[in-house]
């Protein structure tokens, strides 16, 4: 199976990312990654979606998402394409352990956040296997919790998905 990142525009309307999650459900795809925002035109949000299929099938739900009322575009991006994850991690530390966590978030190019005696928060931005890495360094030391954003994802270019899109 191979990821696919989809970009999907949308009109800003209750319950239809629903209706969007829904159509991979009832095909028995797993959303591996979902994020959603506004987009640079009032009215209209975009939803980033990763999910793994064989190629085939995948055609089909995007025609699909395509036909649902409110969607305005969907795209398959390149795996060129910029793609981003963002996390929030709170780490244990104490006296002795601090200085290699702050020593690993320089390494990785993470920002401290948040310190208290006993914990650092840490916030980490870039591709996948770069957040993935960070992680296992950070594990001996003990993840107390960890939030994450689903991919966040955009064409490499000068091309837009709202190019032509008039709202």
């Amino acid at each position: 199976m191979s990821k696919h990142v989809l970009s999907i525009l949308v009109e800003d309307k209750p319950g239809l990312l629903t209706r969007v999650a829904g159509l991979f459900a009832r095909r028995g795809f797993n959303i591996e990654s979902l994020a959603v925002g506004t987009s640079e035109i009032e009215g209209l949000s975009r939803i980033t979606v990763v999910v793994a299929v064989d190629g085939a099938p995948l055609e089909q739900v995007t025609k699909q998402i395509n036909k649902l009322i409110n969607v305005i575009k969907v795209v398959e991006l390149d795996p060129e394409a910029v793609q981003r994850d963002h996390m929030l991690i709170k780490v244990k530390t104490d006296a002795a352990t601090r200085s290699q966590v702050l020593e690993a978030v320089t390494l990785f190019r993470a920002r401290v956040i948040d310190v208290v005696s006993d914990a650092v928060i840490i916030e980490i931005t870039g591709d996948t296997s770069k957040c993935a890495a960070f992680i296992k360094i950070l594990e001996p030391y003990g993840i107390k919790e960890m939030v994450q954003s689903g991919v966040l994802a955009m064409g490499r270019g000068s091309k837009s998905i709202t190019e032509k899109v008039s709202k």
